[in-house]
């Protein structure tokens, strides 16, 4: 009887071990299970991208660093290239966001056209800025997509540098600074000249020049995308000439 009560009370002990090693390991993988897996991994990657740009982004290594199996990574992005999109649509937003943060960086001048011709050298300045100061996320944000895109002109809505620049070529248009005629296709001569300005100087000849020559190739560049789109001279804005 007592040897019997010793047993019983054994096996009721292991049991207990047993459930509460499989509670603990059930907690353990819940946590890695609770819905944000798909960021944990996109945040990793997009660390990953910023330190080495768009070729240092591996799923399997962003699964190493969150700290779940490759198989788990997997049932979140169903390959490389997946998750590539995902950090790139990460680095577009902050290169959104950095411009927008130049828009509001400054007080909007008193003239309307003025204020709008103020706005698009900020756009551009922002754009240079990111490029320099976050040079892997800037290269990913453009990397070729691994997938064919659909259709260009949604995908082109989508971003929101092309999206926040086409919104200041509609005020310059507005404010009578730009003629509506030559509205259409503007922002991409204004993007493709300020992306060309941005890559020279970070990866190509141009990073050679210093902080003086470099402020007044972007200051020239603005006036050149000013000039261009609007086909006359723009008379220049108070304190916006030589900023940086």
């Amino acid at each position: 009887m007592w040897l019997t009560a010793v047993v019983n009370l054994r096996f009721v002990q292991h049991y207990d071990l047993m459930a509460s090693t499989v509670r603990g390991h059930g907690q353990h993988r819940s946590k890695y299970h609770h819905g944000d897996l798909s960021n944990a991994l996109t945040d990793v990657a997009t660390e990953m991208a910023r330190q080495g740009g768009p070729d240092a982004v591996v799923l399997r290594a962003a699964a190493r660093a969150t700290g779940v199996s490759a198989a788990a990574a997997y049932r979140h992005f169903t390959d490389h290239g997946d998750l590539l999109h995902a950090v790139r649509q990460r680095a577009l937003d902050a290169l959104a966001d950095a411009m927008r943060a130049s828009l509001a960086s400054a007080e909007p001048l008193p003239d309307p056209a003025q204020e709008s011709v103020r706005r698009l050298r900020a756009l551009g300045r922002a754009y240079i800025r990111f490029a320099l100061d976050d040079p892997g996320l800037f290269r990913t944000a453009f990397c070729r997509p691994d997938r064919p895109i659909p259709d260009v002109n949604d995908r082109l809505a989508q971003e929101g540098p092309f999206t926040l620049v086409s919104g200041v070529l509609d005020d310059l248009v507005r404010n009578g600074v730009l003629e509506e005629h030559r509205r259409p296709g503007a922002e991409v001569a204004a993007w493709a000249t300020v992306h060309g300005l941005a890559t020279l100087l970070l990866d190509g000849p141009l990073a050679l020049l210093n902080e003086q020559e470099r402020a007044a190739a972007i200051a020239k560049v603005s006036e050149f995308v000013l000039v261009g789109i609007t086909g006359r001279e723009s008379g220049g804005v108070e304190g916006e000439e030589h900023a940086q």
